[in-house]
């Protein structure tokens, strides 16, 4: 007999039917008190070496309908290799076709994050003589917002701001920031080391820790998208980013970099703050910072992004906007594929957890560059 089960950290999915498994029948659910879905993990059981058709119907709602042509669903049977699967998007329903070799396997629109990962992470780092953890205050669900202050913060150095993870289903993002935090702190990287005798690192790998166990795509524990938070937050409403632009205005900001994932573009990329009112130094210097990222890493490119004005009257309320207008700094988002990278694609993993914790450690060399020239 299938059973299908979500209830665990970062669960999401409802059925409405499991009897047939050529016709296996399920919904997204939505974020709390949000009309935003699209992320979905769920375990299956009872169907080794069965072959399955699983439907989900409210696919056409999901916030970003144009995530899935060309997307392919990730699975695992050990919940730590993440593998693609057949997946086709077919008259409003994503449609996901496997066989599984085992009694247990896990589908996941990306590699989750887990939040036990996140608070290794955290350990991990706080370990090190060169990290300060910083405990921003508590989410609405009354988890800990962890900053990582990597590097002594004397006041002649650059403060470097890396958040990820804003909006929780964008896993990559959190995969991103530990490739750059563990890069910075191995002690026989001198590239880290030459960074560190000019700057302080500050760095959030989770931003939104609630959503993430939550099972939510965008938004937090009351259904904010933090990422439309940063003109006016409240303790109320938004506390993650109401701690974080605290913290900002206290130690300063020099550079910023916000990590994100994008469900339709099959691309890494980086948006600037084009259209915003800012000085052309400050956009010469993030087109340089990006052609810096491309030279280093060959995974990330500069001919596909989003248009300029994209986010209209938004545009101030999000992070790399309000950061780099009040402290006149560049400030850039990085964006990852949830599909495969489509000028270097891989069969097998797509997109990958290792492909972004290489990006990530990857991003430390054009910081180099901008220093060098700061």
């Amino acid at each position: 007999m299938i059973r299908i089960s979500s209830q665990f950290d970062a669960g999401n999915i409802e059925t409405v039917a499991v009897d047939n498994p050529a016709d296996i029948q399920l919904k997204i659910r939505l974020d709390n008190e949000s009309a935003f879905f699209q992320w979905f993990y769920f375990r299956l059981q009872g169907a080794q070496n069965e072959p399955l058709k699983i439907r989900l119907l409210n696919a056409n709602e999901a916030a970003y309908v144009d995530g899935w042509p060309d997307y392919r669903a990730v699975a695992s049977y050990d919940r730590k290799s993440w593998f693609r699967v057949p997946t086709d998007y077919i008259d409003g329903e994503l449609v996901i076709q496997h066989t599984p070799e085992q009694q247990s396997v896990y589908y996941a629109y990306f590699a989750p994050y887990s939040y036990e990962r996140h608070l290794d992470l955290i350990a991990r780092c706080a370990l090190s003589p060169l990290v300060v953890e910083h405990d921003l205050g508590a989410t609405l669900d009354g988890r800990d917002l962890t900053l990582l202050q990597v590097g002594d913060g004397a006041p002649e150095k650059a403060n470097i701001w890396v958040t990820a993870r804003q909006h929780p289903g964008e896993t990559m993002a959190q995969w991103c920031a530990e490739g750059l935090l563990e890069r910075l702190l191995d002690g026989n990287d001198a590239l880290s080391k030459a960074l560190l005798e000019h700057a302080t690192f500050w760095v959030v790998p989770n931003m939104n820790p609630d959503g993430g166990v939550r099972g939510h795509l965008r938004t937090n524990a009351c259904g904010a998208n933090l990422n439309r938070e940063w003109q006016t937050p409240t303790l109320e409403r938004s506390p993650e980013v109401y701690y974080v632009r605290q913290k900002m205005q206290q130690v300063g900001v020099s550079l910023f970099l916000d990590l994100h994932g994008d469900e339709a573009l099959p691309v890494n990329f980086i948006a600037g703050q084009e259209g915003a009112p800012v000085d052309d130094a400050i956009l010469r210097q993030e087109t340089q910072f990006r052609l810096d990222l491309m030279r280093a890493n060959p995974d990330f490119q500069m001919e596909r992004g989003y248009e300029v004005g994209k986010f209209g009257p938004e545009m101030m309320t999000i992070a790399s906007f309000w950061v780099g207008g009040h402290f006149r700094c560049p400030a850039m988002t990085l964006e990852m594929p949830f599909k495969d990278y489509d000028l270097k694609p891989d069969p097998v993993y797509g997109w990958s957890p290792q492909r972004s914790i290489t990006l990530g450690a990857s991003i430390l060399h054009p910081i180099y560059e901008w220093l060098q020239c700061a």
